[in-house]
């Protein structure tokens, strides 16, 4: 039961962003619609690999540092694989800008970790 509550989101998310990706010509709407959708790639990758390192971090016994790469190599794969999808759905393209814009989400989470784990040294006296 503890692995299906671990990785059961990471599966909902990762069906949200396969879901999302096969919407033909997917666009808001709005006048910032270039801008909107950049910031929503950022997204969903921040959370899915925030979603796949509680997910490792609660079902692995890896470093701190294991843990981060995993997750970020995991979703960086997805996010290649989700690119790679996208050249099937008419109106979308795979783009390797996207990809690496995906990955300026996951590099995100990461650094938030990163920077969590050195207060919380700071903070009891570990560094």
């Amino acid at each position: 039961m503890k692995l299906v509550k671990l990785w059961l989101p990471v599966a909902v998310w990762a069906g949200v962003i396969f879901y999302f990706s096969g919407i033909p010509d997917l666009k808001t709407g709005l006048e910032y619609d270039f801008f909107l959708r950049k910031i929503a790639h950022m997204a969903e990758y921040f959370i899915l690999t925030f979603l796949l390192y509680r997910a490792l971090s609660g079902s692995c016994k890896m470093s701190q540092n294991r843990l981060l790469i995993t997750a970020a190599g995991l979703a960086l794969f997805y996010a290649a694989t989700d690119e790679l999808h996208q050249n099937f759905v008419a109106g979308r393209c795979g783009c390797v800008s996207d990809w690496l814009i995906d990955a300026l989400g996951i590099i995100g989470w990461v650094a938030v970790i990163k920077f969590k784990i050195k207060q919380a040294g700071k903070t009891f006296g570990l560094r």
